[in-house]
């Protein structure tokens, strides 16, 4: 090994790189500074391994050398940042892997919005300015019985731009039983405080009367506000006030709004493919809420978006709001959306089209038929030394769904007598694709509810 003093002359100089073979290369294939940064990087790299005393071949100081350096950086460095994943967890709506798939149709929808002009707010008929709103504001209404709607980019927005608007300055009073938080740290007192609105909070963690409001509404009072606590389940001793009372009350305070924010939402019934009921947003209103906010990437299966439905009057006052501008959806979101409300308005088979629904309702003998494939192809892939079954398992909703609900489920389990279920993980996380499943009791499972194919499973060597 050549003393270090004698190896630092020997390096080339960035512009020797550059004027190499495989420099050159570089520069075809990717922008100059991106060429330059990456050259310096190695050559930096092969300076701190000399400084350490490391030994170096004398060939891997050639231009040519640190440009094939500079080359695998490169590429690490332009690889998409957002990739695929395969979702085994069991958990439909994971929020770490993107919530809700789109549907086909919806894909397609993003896909023309981002790659053609279209009338996002161009009205064709009139030759006018339009309003991009009216997109998708008829399906909602049509789905929910609301006389408006309008949609903004997520539900806290949602819930932030509402309360803005209708009680900004003013009191909303809340139930201590329902001052949520969800991921992120996404608190409704919080919420509040950005608001400007004044939260009063009435009755105690687990049980809230209706003489609790009564007493607590006020000259001041612009909203009583109720939110579904959709994360998490309060049981035992518990009571609380329904929409229809809160409406009663509403109705002896001229100006007094009722305002629920239902969380994951939901357009349909879920009870009839035998699942848990989930509040639909069309009863919120028919039960007495003035608005309802709710998501569009958790239950509803669409993309990530924040729905405001009710009273057109309301909803008229949340879109003067100088916040909504802010807080609007772009078009792709707008497209997706559109294509989402138009499956469930039209679609007799909403469940067939919507992956997300389509997820949850899936059979036990579909998910029973592809394990028994993904055993074979995962065993066959591994070799000897894995252990590889099919076996009972339970899958949630996620996102904040139902928490305390389980959906019956299968999933492959891969063990092995030489690696524990880190090892496992990390190994099925490091295929081409990734595969992200869940440990359970020292096994590594990979849960099928959202699979679609038995090959995504396999581990592939990227």
């Amino acid at each position: 090994m050549a003393e270090p003093v004698r190896l630092f002359p020997r390096l080339p100089s960035v512009d020797r790189v550059l004027s190499s073979a495989r420099g050159g290369e570089l520069l075809e294939r990717y922008a100059r500074d991106a060429v330059v940064g990456a050259v310096r990087d190695a050559l930096e790299a092969l300076r701190a391994r000399i400084r350490q005393g490391a030994d170096i071949d004398a060939d891997a100081l050639e231009p040519d050398a640190v440009a094939a350096a500079a080359g695998d950086l490169l590429r690490e460095l332009s690889r998409p940042r957002i990739g695929a994943v395969v979702n085994a967890t069991g958990v439909v709506l994971h929020t770490n892997l993107g919530r809700a798939v789109l549907s086909a149709d919806a894909a397609r929808a993003v896909g023309e919005a981002a790659t053609r002009s279209l009338a996002l707010e161009y009205d064709v008929e009139g030759g006018r300015r339009g309003d991009r709103d009216r997109l998708v504001d008829e399906h909602l209404c049509a789905l929910t019985g609301a006389e408006a709607a309008t949609v903004v980019n997520n539900n806290a927005a949602a819930v932030l731009l509402v309360l803005t608007e209708l009680a900004g300055g003013r009191e909303v009073i809340v139930s201590r039983g329902e001052l949520v938080e969800i991921g992120g740290s996404f608190r409704i007192p919080d919420i509040m405080v950005g608001s400007g609105a004044r939260l009063k909070e009435v009755g105690t963690t687990n049980r809230t009367h209706r003489h609790d409001y009564e007493r607590a509404v006020g000259a001041d009072t612009a909203m009583l506000l109720k939110v579904h606590t959709s994360n998490y389940r309060i049981v035992g001793f518990t009571s609380e006030v329904e929409l229809d009372e809160l409406r009663e009350i509403a109705a002896g305070h001229p100006g007094l709004a009722v305002v629920e924010d239902l969380g994951a939402g939901a357009l349909v019934d879920l009870s009839r493919w035998g699942l848990p009921a989930e509040p639909v947003v069309a009863d919120r209103l028919a039960r007495g809420a003035d608005l309802v906010t709710c998501s569009g990437d958790k239950l509803m299966g669409g993309p990530q978006c924040g729905i405001i439905a009710g009273r057109a009057d309301l909803v008229e006052r949340v879109r003067r709001n100088p916040l909504k501008r802010a807080l609007r959806c772009d078009k792709m979101t707008l497209a997706a959306l559109e294509a989402t409300l138009r499956t469930y308005r039209f679609d007799p088979s909403p469940e067939a089209v919507i992956p997300t629904l389509r997820a949850l309702v899936r059979p036990l003998d579909e998910l029973e038929r592809l394990g028994t494939e993904a055993v074979t192809l995962i065993a066959a892939a591994l070799g000897d030394g894995y252990t590889v079954t099919l076996e009972a398992s339970e899958a949630q909703i996620g996102s904040g769904s139902q928490p305390t609900t389980t959906i019956a489920s299968r999933a492959v389990s891969v063990v092995s007598s030489s690696a524990g279920a880190d090892t496992i993980a990390r190994m099925f996380r490091s295929a081409r694709t990734p595969i992200v499943g869940r440990i359970d009791s020292d096994r590594f499972l990979l849960d099928l509810r959202t699979v679609d194919r038995a090959a995504d499973l396999v581990p592939e060597r990227p």
